[in-house]
């Protein structure tokens, strides 16, 4: 009997060999085969094997749900609790953008400039998101060119990519060549959400990448409207700056 089921948590063929093999060794799993891109496996078994005893052979940062569309009322409660999931997975990132937003507001307590708010922010957003990232600079790379098209493109991106948000984050901090990083700022996060875009279109369940590989996110919409707000930040700062 085959069955088809979603895994979520899949970032890379590593990950993908991890869960076929994992799923393989279950003495009821004859064969499977992993569509890595759209998160899906085809699993052949000689006898029913339930989603828990699945899901106890995989490491716990995959997931595995079957796909079926014979039951609407199972359906819809299957995506509610995917949302929930999602949310819960997020509340690291909310909860870094909050203590982001609460330190650049304190570092300009005293004299308030909201250009200054804005560099501050772009400048701890960018040290912290390349903190996470070269906690595991070899994993990350792999995960980032499941979106970016540069990091698709170029493989090398993705391995430089944390030393750039570190960079320019020090610019932004030291105040130093603010221009020069507002335009790579516009340039490397546009690139960024194309992929992520295509991503969020295509409905492709992929880990989001902007934490690295430490936190296991979701690619959400969450991660489109962080690459806009920082773009709008460049850009309305770009515009002071020439105006």
């Amino acid at each position: 009997m085959t069955h088809t089921y979603s895994i979520t948590g899949m970032t890379c063929n590593n990950c993908k060999s991890s869960v076929e093999k994992a799923l393989l060794s279950l003495d009821k799993v004859e064969h499977i085969s992993i569509d890595l891109e759209n998160s899906k496996a085809v699993i052949n078994m000689s006898k029913p094997v339930s989603i828990e005893t699945m899901q106890n052979a995989l490491a716990s940062k995959y997931s595995i749900a079957e796909l079926t569309e014979s039951n609407v009322f199972k359906s819809v409660t299957a995506e509610t609790n995917v949302k929930e999931s999602d949310l819960k997975q997020l509340f690291p990132l909310f909860l870094i953008f909050g203590y982001i937003i609460g330190a650049s507001i304190l570092l300009n307590r005293n004299l308030w400039s909201i250009e200054s708010f804005m560099l501050d922010f772009m400048g701890l957003f960018y040290i912290v998101f390349s903190f996470f990232k070269l906690l595991d600079l070899k994993g990350f790379p792999e995960s980032f060119r499941m979106y970016d098209p540069l990091a698709k493109s170029i493989p090398a991106y993705g391995w430089i990519y944390p030393f750039i948000e570190l960079a320019l984050g020090l610019l932004f901090l030291m105040r130093f060549q603010i221009t020069l990083a507002l335009i790579i700022t516009i340039i490397v996060l546009g690139i960024t959400t194309i992929g992520v875009t295509k991503s969020l279109w295509s409905k492709t369940s992929i880990q989001c990448a902007c934490l690295g590989t430490a936190l296991k996110l979701p690619m959400t919409k969450a991660t489109f409207i962080e690459n806009s707000i920082m773009i709008i930040m460049a850009v309305v700062m770009l515009l002071k700056t020439y105006n």
